[in-house]
């Protein structure tokens, strides 16, 4: 039987005024309570990585600086990732795009899916996310959590300040289907990284 997979609940925004504490709960208490994977936030604000300035990716030799080594430990011990995706300018954040930088051997033939919060529900940033990810060697989900709209308005501090879960009607059918292929995903490629050893 192989083991339940480690998932890493990646929070992709450090401002102080961020709302991304919101669905990281929401997605956390979503992967929880199912049985087939074992979850944990890793907030980026825990890891104050500088801006890339290695020589080479470390693909090709060992990074230098100690936080971008203590970064690349933390993302080994997992198996798949959730990305808490803001949207900045039809984009990743700065910092989100930086810490995929950091580290590569660690990211590579491993699933992630996301969620995604803005006007649009982060759709633009998690298609970018998507593209980072194939050229880091991951396995993007074919769905993903995208809290938009209406949805995103009635639940953000500045506008309806309401609990998330009172929208996430609209929120469960897609974090579910996106947690079961990030589910299947993992245990695929976990599957075949034990054949090759």
């Amino acid at each position: 039987m192989t083991a339940k997979p480690r998932i890493a609940i990646i929070v992709g925004s450090t401002r102080p005024t961020r709302y991304a504490d919101a669905p990281t709960q929401w997605i956390l208490k979503q992967a929880q309570a199912r049985d087939d994977l074992d979850v944990e936030v890793v907030d980026l604000r825990d890891h104050p990585l500088p801006f890339f300035d290695e020589i080479a990716s470390n693909l090709w030799m060992p990074s230098q600086n100690p936080e971008a080594v203590r970064w690349q430990e933390t993302i080994a011990r997992f198996d798949g990732f959730i990305f808490v995706v803001a949207e900045y300018n039809h984009s990743i954040t700065g910092v989100l795009k930086n810490a995929l930088d950091q580290a590569y051997k660690e990211w590579a033939r491993k699933p992630f899916t996301a969620i995604g919060y803005g006007g649009t529900g982060a759709v633009r940033a998690i298609e970018h996310l998507r593209m980072i990810g194939v050229e880091l060697q991951m396995v993007s989900t074919h769905a993903a959590v995208h809290l938009g709209g209406g949805d995103f308005m009635a639940v953000h501090p500045a506008f309806g300040n309401k609990p998330i879960e009172e929208v996430e009607a609209s929120l469960l059918p897609s974090a579910k289907t996106a947690l079961d292929e990030l589910v299947w995903w993992a245990k695929a490629t976990m599957a075949a990284k034990a054949a090759e050893a």
